[in-house]
């Protein structure tokens, strides 16, 4: 689509930070790291007694899930990054914070404040 964009195609060799420079799209896969996190945050320091906590530590029964059902929960990246303590963490913006642009580094391969290229999108 961006490609479209600038009348750009495949065979000019232009990478895609490049083409993202010129149309001055962010990545989704940055974008949708960057809100998970930041809901979780929310969710976590929230002390009203809803039940959003409780369904951030839910574990399912069974070990299966069905078929066409995604195998990980956004938690499973939270945890990989933060550990299991991530909820203690997560009371505190700037440990938070952190933890967000150290996520970012290492499963998309992105840095916002470089121009280091953005190389995969790990969604294990």
């Amino acid at each position: 689509m961006e490609r479209a964009m600038l009348g750009v195609s495949l065979r000019d060799r232009i990478r895609n930070v490049e083409i993202r420079r010129r149309t001055r799209v962010t990545d989704i896969a940055q974008r949708v790291a960057k809100l998970m996190w930041q809901w979780a945050g929310h969710i976590v320091r929230r002390k009203d007694g809803r039940w959003g906590p409780k369904v951030l530590e839910w574990q399912p029964q069974t070990g299966k899930r069905s078929v066409g059902r995604s195998p990980t929960r956004c938690t499973y990246n939270i945890k990989r990054v933060a550990g299991s303590r991530w909820m203690q963490a997560a009371q505190n913006r700037g440990i938070l914070n952190s933890l967000q642009k150290t996520q970012q580094w290492t499963s998309i391969g992105c840095y916002e404040g470089n121009d280091y290229i953005c190389t995969t999108y790990l969604s294990s």
